[in-house]
């Protein structure tokens, strides 16, 4: 557990006193998924962990942080957001609460609105919901374009979010663009064509919103395999609104998710469980604000599926940035567990990346994590809607 190097000039700082460490390493600790270390600690040098173990063992540092008693858990891995946007769609949320439905088409709203912004005030407004973000602990986020759906505006959606995220997503097809309403085929045209060559350069991922009102399995197929030829990873917006082909398609092209999967044939559930690329990404502030039918993540997950917790932040269906109330909901009313919860939030977000260095806590690992303000990660499902994070490391250094 120990990779310390004494001979090295970085500046370390050891967090000791830990009541329960979350490593995400089934190997340490108690061995479980979340492999648990009791009255733990964890030495930080330069933006990596170097060594976690028992607190009487920790090596000595530079620095020395007190958790005094509480938790300590891997910075959360938000794997999908659509962050850079202007406006807000209160009145439309107000609207659905007192009873309206929701749809895909409300999507509109922000695209007015986004396109008519400067670069200045989307980037702004990313920053402010990013820095909200971090101060409930989450150290990692994907976020897409999907607000412009016109070359230029895509195009400057993916600059603005690759300067803060390397987890960029190209989302022209949010919805077929009002500009093109009566001639879906030249936007999907448009999308795989010369959109993509101006966005590409920009992202590392292709999404599409597979949904009757967005786009079809067929024109989604077609986005996907154009995005994939172009040299990006495909995810996709599955079975969100109603059962289609979504899931399906996510796993027969390999994509890295699929993403909230919340009316699934028996079908779907075992193309998921069987699949060793594609992981179940739940977004359940979107049922959350649109009272819809929550996903069955105990389904999904006793079928043996890989399951991801993301806030799908975003001004629409699910305004929320907060991981710790996603962790609470998924545990209330998706039926899983603390623990998978947070696994999920953590280590199943960086899955739905496909990444390594992060959403665990182990020596080499990227040295992102958060302190609660409560002796355990149940606290977070535990004590819903409190602000259990008292202090954020991302990359090594103290962000908040």
């Amino acid at each position: 557990m120990n990779t310390l190097n004494t001979a090295s000039t970085v500046n370390t700082t050891v967090i000791t006193n830990i009541a329960n460490l979350v490593t995400n390493d089934p190997s340490l600790g108690d061995a479980s998924p979340l492999g648990l270390i009791q009255d733990a600690a964890v030495v930080i040098e330069g933006d990596r962990i170097a060594w976690v173990g028992e607190s009487s063992k920790a090596p000595a540092t530079d620095n020395a942080f007190d958790a005094a008693g509480r938790a300590v858990i891997p910075g959360f891995v938000d794997s999908h957001s659509h962050l850079v946007f202007a406006g807000d769609r209160t009145a439309e949320f107000n609207a659905r609460m007192s009873g309206r439905a929701y749809s895909a088409g409300g999507i509109r709203t922000t695209v007015a609105a986004t396109r008519a912004a400067t670069d200045a005030e989307l980037e702004a407004n990313l920053l402010r919901h990013l820095d909200e973000a971090r101060r409930q602990g989450t150290t990692t986020f994907e976020t897409k374009s999907g607000y412009g759906l016109t070359v230029e505006d895509e195009a400057r959606a993916l600059r603005i979010a690759a300067a803060h995220t390397e987890e960029v997503t190209y989302l022209g097809a949010h919805i077929v663009a009002p500009d093109y309403a009566d001639d879906p085929a030249a936007y999907v045209a448009l999308v795989t064509g010369e959109m993509l060559a101006a966005c590409a350069p920009h992202a590392r991922w292709v999404d599409v919103f597979c949904e009757q009102g967005a786009f079809d399995g067929d024109q989604a197929r077609a986005i996907l395999t154009a995005g994939a030829a172009a040299g990006l990873i495909p995810r996709i917006h599955a079975n969100q609104l109603s059962h289609g082909p979504g899931v399906q398609l996510a796993v027969e092209l390999e994509a890295a998710s699929a993403d909230h999967c919340t009316h699934l044939t028996d079908a779907d559930v075992d193309a998921l469980a069987q699949s060793t690329r594609t992981v179940a990404t739940l977004l359940p502030g979107a049922e959350f604000s649109t009272r819809a039918q929550w996903p069955d993540a105990r389904r999904l997950l006793d079928a043996g599926a890989t399951v991801a917790l993301s806030t799908d932040c975003n001004p629409g269906s699910s305004y929320t940035s907060s991981m710790p109330f996603c962790i609470a909901l998924a545990v209330r009313d998706m039926r899983m567990t603390p623990d998978e919860a947070l696994w999920s939030a953590t280590a199943g977000g960086a899955r739905a990346l496909r990444r390594t260095d992060i959403g665990v806590l182990t020596p080499g690992a990227r040295a992102d994590l958060a302190l609660l303000e409560a002796p355990s990660h149940v606290h977070l499902a535990y004590r819903p809607g409190v602000p259990l994070v008292s202090a954020v490391w991302q990359r090594g250094v103290r962000a908040a």
